[in-house]
Formats: C-alpha cells, structure tokens, sequence
C-alpha cells in the first residue's frame, strides 16, 4: 500500500543553542533570511536566500540555490539537490535544522494518490515565518534583503528606543548609528551585488533607522512639490504638476509606521488603531497627512505636500505666470485697504502659498494672529502669534478646534486674523470677527468658483449648530467678505489666480458679485502647457474711491482691458 506525507516536523536551533520546532504540511519552502521567504533565518551571515526544501509522498529534499557551501547537510556541503533523511542536520550560517519525524499514513482512495497543495501559510513559530507570495530574483530583492537584515541588526545592538527615551542628542545618536551601520556592513559585505555603494546603503539604513528613510533624498529635492507614499512598496511624487512613480521603497509597512510615529510625536499628536489618521506638519511646515489600517487597506499611507525652504515671495509667483504683476498690486491695495479676503479652489491649486504671500502684505506695525490644523503660515512681521488646533487624547478628551481658537483670539486685542482654512463652524466666528472690527482678516475655503465660495460659507454657518435663516446668514457674507480670490490646478499642473471677484453685498436677497480680473485659457501648446493671458474685466471695484480718500494710491488703468492689450 502506498503512503500519504502528511506532516514533516523540523526543529531549528538558534545561535545561543534555543530550539524552536514546528510542523509543515507537503509542500516547497525557500529559506533565508529575507522576510518574503517561507521559512526566514534572520541574521545577517544568512544570504537572502539560501536553500529550498521540497517535503512530498517521495521523499525530502534540501537544495543550495545560493552561495557555494552555504549550506551542510551532516557536515557536508550542499551542491545542487540533496535527499534530506530522517535525523539528518542541515546547516545554514549560524542556524541547525534538523529533520526530526516525518509523519505518513495510507492512501485510501486514487483521489488520495493526487499530491497535496502546500498549505499557503502553515503554522510556523518564532524565528520562522511562512508565506505563499513568490519572491522575485535579482539584486534589488537582495537589496532589500540586506538592508532588513542590517536594519533589524542595527535596533537590536544599539538599542534606538532606548537612547530615544533617554533623550540622548539627535546627533550623537546619529554618529553612534552611523559607526555601528559601518561595523555591520563589514560583516556582510561578501552578501552585496557586486558595484554596491556600501557607503550609500550606510546612509539608507541611517536615514530608515533615524529620520525619514527613502523620503530623505525626495524632500531634499527642490523639484519636489509632493510626496505620496501608497504603502511600504509605492511611492508617487509631484514635479512641476506632474506625478510620478519612483524607484523607493520602505522595507516594510512596520518603516512606514515608524516614519508616520516619527512625524506625529514631537507636535503632540498620535496614530493607532483608534485613531487610525492624523494631520500634522514637519520642522519646515511642509503638510502631512497619515492613514492607516484599517482604513486603509493598502498599507500605511502617507501625504506630505512640500514647502519651499525659502518661502515664495510675489515675485515668484509673478515669475510662475500664477498671477499678473497688476493683480498683485491691486491685492496689496486691498489688504492695505483692510478688505477681508477669501482664497478659495480646489485641493492641490496652491491656497495656501496664495495665503501666505497674501499675508506677507500685512502692515509689520499690526498684531496678527494665525489659527491653523496644523501650522503652516510662515509670517515674517514682527507681531504674529500663531495659534494650532489640538486633537483629543487617547481617552477623546482635550479636543481644542478651529472655532475654539477663533472665539479666543477675539480676545487677544488682534489686528488681523489669519485661518489657515475654514472648514466648519467656525466660520461664523469668522464672519463675526470680520463684521466687528476685525476687517482685513483673510482666510481659505475649499470651492469651485467665487459664487460656490458663497455657498459653501452659508453650509458651514449652518454646521456651527445656530439655527439662523438664510438671508441673515446672506447679510453676514455680504458685509464681511470683500473679495474673493479663486485658485485653479490647470491641465498642465500649473497653478493660477483664475479670478479676483469683489462681493459687492446683497441685492434683494442674493448676494451680487462682480469679476474684476480673470485668466482667458486659449488653447494648449503641442507640449501640453496652457494657454492664455490675464486680463482685466472693466468692472472697477466699488471701493476704489475710499482707497484714494485714505491715501492709498492706485491706478485706475488696472482696470481697464485696453491698457492690457498686447502692442
């Protein structure tokens, strides 16, 4: 009667002589010490992959698929595919396997006789660990194989959460890393492809054990403008409004999360399971935004839109072709003026640069206070308090918001008030403060158009929880917001001012709005870039006679579409 495999038992024995057994079903397993293989031997002396062993109703196998003599069977080297018997020791690097009982029984039936698919994850204990994924060849496979090894080498002997906890300085951590990276690609430099830069995979494993990992050189880039990291194996990036796939990598999802931990924690705030997203900001107010499982389904996420080290100036975006140099000059009148402004458009069309080179007008001589999700504005006046949202605690308790920080600032004696974004009810608050003596104060609001800008306010009014009708919501809007500068993310990735439209109050119960400038897109050249100029639409602002009676000097020709025709 032929015999059934059912179940082999193996026992490994660790370096320091512990022994870990387990069983397998029928099946081929590669071993090494990269975590994709089915049985994994972590310890940097293991190649990334070293042997595989074939169990079936005909016998056990092991066979050295990586370097020559990596593998003993009895104290014999292993060349090619080898019978694996009962007793028999295997030998990989520091680690023993022995075959310790191969269980068998009859075959009942021809059905029987048809082999057994391996169990895609068998139970396996500490050290080992079972995977069905293939695992692709090549160097970079042995790439990253190294640098996990490295990296798991590099915690357990420096003891990073510890020298964390202990507030040792960020720079000699660093240095004691760096010296321990050097020590440990020593011993495993005979591992590495040939033509590897063993001093840039020094600062990989740095950058992955101490700072943000491959983000590192990405934010180092000025080309840069956005970083999108879709699990431990994509990351996306934006150049000059185009996305792109990179060739980075984290070595795991358990990176990611140390780089998300890594961001979140010296600005207060956390991520878990509870609270399974956040915002926050880096040292040099760039946006982050994480989320992870189990809303997210692909692996820790991570947002980081990019600020310029040097923040723009207007003549930058003059330069850019985002604006026209007689728009920036009307918008410097009209903060000068005390006009309260919105910025508005869509996600990505550069609200928030408009937004702080809008405050860059801002008289150094008034107290300016900013309220923000997460700080971003980057004032340089002299008088700025800059004021940040809080999230709950662990416990869901603590919350400070955007409306509490607006309700407060009213009584801190401020000039202006700049918020980050109004996205809720505190856009009443907003409101109010513009209608009683806190003119001048600028904001941004997430819209299609300058008439969606209205809307949107009146929705958000209405969240704030105060059941007001909407004609006196209507007559806030109207004498609280003067202008409103609408921001659009064109076809070729290039942001500009589309509209400035003036809100000129309410006619019967609508509010009137009138364009005074607008960007005419003509058409797209053969490489994709649009087309178009700026132009003035002959609306002159209601409010250009008050400008002249307080001594604010501006040419009324910026309103007129001849004067802009090209000679």
């Amino acid at each position: 009667m032929h015999m059934q495999l059912n179940t082999v038992r193996l026992v490994i024995t660790k370096p320091g002589g512990s022994q870990h057994p387990f069983n397998l079903e029928p099946g081929v397993y590669t071993v090494g010490s990269d975590e994709q293989n089915s049985i994994v031997l972590a310890n940097p002396s293991v190649p990334w992959r070293q042997a595989i062993f074939t169990f079936q109703d005909k016998g056990c196998w092991v066979e050295n698929v990586g370097e020559r003599e990596g593998v003993l069977l009895d104290g014999h080297p292993v060349s090619g595919r080898h019978m694996w018997r009962l007793g028999e020791v295997v030998r990989i690097g520091p680690f023993t396997i022995t075959l310790a009982e191969v269980i068998a029984k009859p075959m009942e039936s021809a059905a029987a006789a048809v082999p057994a698919k391996p169990s895609p994850v068998p139970h396996v204990v500490a050290p080992t660990k079972a995977t069905a994924t293939p695992v692709s060849t090549g160097d970079d496979q042995r790439v990253q194989a190294i640098k996990r090894q490295i990296h798991a080498e590099l915690i357990k002997r420096l003891d990073l959460k510890r020298m964390t906890a202990n507030r040792v300085e960020d720079q000699e951590l660093r240095n004691s890393a760096q010296r321990m990276i050097q020590e440990i690609v020593k011993e495993v430099r005979e591992k590495m492809p040939g033509g590897l830069d063993a001093q840039r995979l020094a600062k990989d494993i740095a950058d992955e054990a101490l700072a943000l990992g491959p983000l590192e050189d990405l934010l180092a880039d000025p080309e840069v403008t956005e970083i999108m990291v879709n699990g431990c194996d994509n990351i996306f990036i934006e150049c000059k409004g185009k996305l792109h796939k990179t060739n980075k990598r984290f070595l795991n999802d358990d990176s990611v999360m140390a780089i998300i931990e890594r961001i979140v924690a010296p600005i207060g705030r956390r991520i878990d399971e509870s609270q399974p997203y956040v915002d926050a900001r880096l040292a040099d107010g760039s946006r982050v935004n994480a989320i992870i499982h189990p809303l997210s389904l692909i692996g820790p996420c991570l947002t980081i839109r990019k600020f310029s080290k040097d923040p723009f100036k207007v003549s930058d975006l003059i330069q850019f072709g985002t604006l026209a140099a007689e728009m920036a000059e009307f918008i410097n009148a009209s903060v000068l003026m005390r006009r309260s402004m919105v910025v508005s458009g869509g996600t990505g069309s550069g609200k928030t640069t408009l937004l702080n080179v809008l405050s860059s007008y801002l008289p150094a001589t008034e107290r300016i206070i900013t309220i923000e999700d997460a700080a971003e504005l980057r004032l340089e006046q002299p008088h700025v308090i800059r004021l940040e949202a809080r999230p709950p605690n662990i416990e869901g308790k603590g919350a400070i918001t955007i409306r509490d920080l607006v309700r407060n600032a009213l009584r801190m004696r401020p000039d202006r008030i700049v918020v980050g974004e109004c996205r809720g009810g505190e856009a009443l608050d907003m409101l109010q403060a513009m209608n009683t003596g806190h003119d001048g104060s600028l904001t941004t609001v997430h819209a299609n158009s300058p008439r969606d800008v209205i809307s949107r306010l009146e929705t958000m009014v209405l969240m704030s929880g105060m059941d007001l009708p909407v004609r006196a919501i209507r007559e806030q809007i109207g004498s609280a917001v003067h202008l409103v500068i609408h921001t659009s993310r064109y076809s070729d990735g290039t942001r500009k001012v589309a509209k400035i439209t003036e809100v000129c109050g309410m006619e019967g119960d609508s509010i009137t709005m009138q364009d005074i400038f607008v960007f005419n897109q003509t058409g797209v050249d053969e490489h994709g870039k649009v087309q178009g100029r700026f132009a003035p639409t002959g609306s002159v602002p209601t409010f250009v006679e008050e400008m002249a009676a307080r001594g604010i000097q501006i040419n009324r020709r910026l309103f007129d579409p001849a004067a802009w025709e090209p000679r």
